[in-house]
């Protein structure tokens, strides 16, 4: 898969939470270059059997989604996902503007097992994922504020999973919004 057209496949985590929205934009402006295959990977947590097809690739994950298709909010919904627009435009300006291909990959489970496992079965250049910065420091702070060390810089526990365990080179992208 990887450099079959003679372009780099780089992974993208989202969520379509701002912190992706910021990896997204990030991996725009530094990563994505003409020819690259952008490959979204949306990890739900859970499987809903009754309103998707997540039976049918719950195992493997869903086949890969081409943006266009992946837009269309039927389509979508049979995956059990559920795109903002903000998101959606932003991918389609950018397959545009670098002339890159995006697809989507949509995988049920453990959110951190399930991006190293992708890592794992797809050749990827590299992985971007987002941080919304709420590491294990952080979350005691909020519940123990004397207890944290001050001036340290925290991952949230998937990133910091992913870092620790993907196959391929990773790049957290902090949110904007996070404090610190």
């Amino acid at each position: 898969m990887a450099g079959g057209d003679g372009g780099r496949w780089l992974g993208l985590a989202v969520d379509f939470s701002e912190g992706s929205r910021a990896a997204l934009r990030w991996a725009a402006d530094n990563l994505l270059r003409a020819g690259d295959q952008l490959l979204l990977l949306h990890v739900l947590k859970e499987a809903d059997y009754e309103q998707s097809e997540a039976i049918l690739w719950e195992s493997t994950g869903s086949p890969l989604i081409p943006l266009s298709e992946f837009s269309d909010p039927t389509i979508a919904k049979k995956y059990g996902v559920k795109p903002d627009a903000e998101t959606l435009d932003i991918l389609n300006t950018v397959a545009k503007q670098k002339e890159v291909m995006v697809v989507v990959k949509v995988l049920w489970g453990d959110p951190r097992e399930k991006l190293c496992q992708a890592a794992s079965d797809i050749p990827m250049s590299c992985l971007v994922i987002g941080s919304r910065g709420l590491g294990k420091l952080k979350r005691l702070h909020q519940a123990a504020p004397q207890a944290c060390i001050l001036g340290m810089v925290i991952l949230g526990s998937v990133s910091d999973y992913v870092v620790n365990n993907a196959t391929c080179p990773v790049t957290v992208v902090k949110s904007p919004s996070t404090d610190g």
